[in-house]
């Protein structure tokens, strides 16, 4: 434990995160870290929850497509109950009154969670990606394809946050003494390599991955929109999965950015001196990911909305059942009628998307 205490010593100076509240930080700052964790949490936990009972209630929701929403719901949910909950207790009490070894494991299960819903965000685009587009041809997602995703999404997000468990750098208190992070703050050149590796392969490359396929997405969607542009409603489906791409991007730029620049800038000047409030706004940031990644995802899904309205109001499923079968001979009915490609992509791009939104 002695680079763990000097980890700490480092974040803290000379106060101890684990004995009691810092003394240079005012205590309403606490009430007001726990109060806005409290909020976020309470949400988050009923939103992502709500998306699992719903899936789990309605089969037609089970498709291979949903599965990486479904499995992005899980992260965050966990993400919420660990390390929303414990932020909210601690926030509460003004400092880290779990302990040192609560610290790692806190560290480690907020940090894995959060990397699975990161990752599971970067192959939802590219199952779209692979779905609307048939880069191969005739071959299409099916379960086992989709499970094999969620595989690669458990598998990867674990062997790169283990080993600060292990010893490739560590766990550690953050500057406000409250929650649990990857150590920035090591002058250690071992600790330099793995935040450099860590934010490679969990920020970089998923962002990556979200934004070629979406880019590639989008493109094809012009292209065969130019080609088909007399028919009226040729460029509506493009505008509206445009503008659901961008908020994907925006979102998650918004709740991951802070904290990738982050641990970038403090490993590059350990020494640096930041406010604890300040430095404690990533990593709220992206925890409010949790909050919005349902409704973007899930809650505007028409699909999805209408079966929890079912579920609501108590009704007979087989209402919902009966729409669903409705919408996908719709799908069919339009793609005999109207020929060409761009009355398959186009229809395909904008339910997958949106799932047959209102187009008004």
């Amino acid at each position: 434990m002695e680079s763990f205490d000097a980890a700490v010593n480092g974040v803290s100076h000379t106060e101890d995160p684990f004995s009691g509240p810092l003394t240079f930080i005012a205590p309403w700052n606490y009430k007001v870290l726990a109060a806005l964790m409290f909020v976020v949490t309470s949400v988050s936990l009923c939103e992502n929850f709500t998306v699992m009972l719903v899936t789990f209630r309605f089969k037609q929701l089970r498709q291979p497509l949903n599965y990486i929403i479904v499995n992005l719901s899980l992260a965050d949910f966990l993400v919420s109950l660990t390390g929303g909950t414990i932020s909210f207790l601690t926030n509460f009490h003004g400092y880290f009154f779990l302990g040192k070894w609560a610290c790692v494991l806190e560290g480690f299960a907020v940090t894995f969670f959060g990397i699975v819903a990161l990752w599971s965000l970067a192959v939802l685009a590219f199952e779209r990606f692979f779905v609307i587009c048939r880069p191969l041809g005739n071959i299409r997602l099916r379960g086992k394809h989709a499970a094999l995703g969620l595989l690669f999404v458990w598998t990867f997000s674990f062997i790169w946050t283990i080993p600060p468990v292990l010893g490739w750098s560590s766990y550690t208190v953050s500057k406000i003494g409250t929650t649990c992070e990857p150590n920035w703050y090591s002058g250690n050149f071992q600790d330099h390599t793995f935040i450099i590796t860590f934010f490679t392969t969990c920020f970089i490359l998923p962002l990556g991955v979200i934004i070629v396929c979406y880019c590639k997405l989008l493109r094809k969607l012009r292209k065969v929109s130019n080609t088909h542009g007399r028919l009226g409603n040729a460029r509506k489906p493009e505008r509206q999965v445009t503008r659901m791409v961008v908020v994907m991007i925006v979102a998650f730029m918004v709740a991951w950015t802070p904290y990738a620049a982050f641990s970038i800038v403090v490993t590059a000047h350990p020494s640096i001196h930041l406010d604890p409030r300040l430095a404690a706004v990533p990593a709220f940031f992206s925890k409010t990911a949790a909050v919005y990644n349902p409704i973007i995802y899930v809650f505007m899904n028409k699909q999805f909305r209408k079966c929890l309205v079912q579920l609501l109001s108590c009704s007979d499923v087989t209402v919902i059942e009966g729409n669903i079968n409705q919408t996908t001979e719709r799908a069919g009915m339009t793609n005999e009628s109207n020929t060409g490609e761009m009355s398959a992509f186009m229809y395909n791009a904008l339910y997958i998307f949106i799932n047959n939104c209102d187009q008004s």
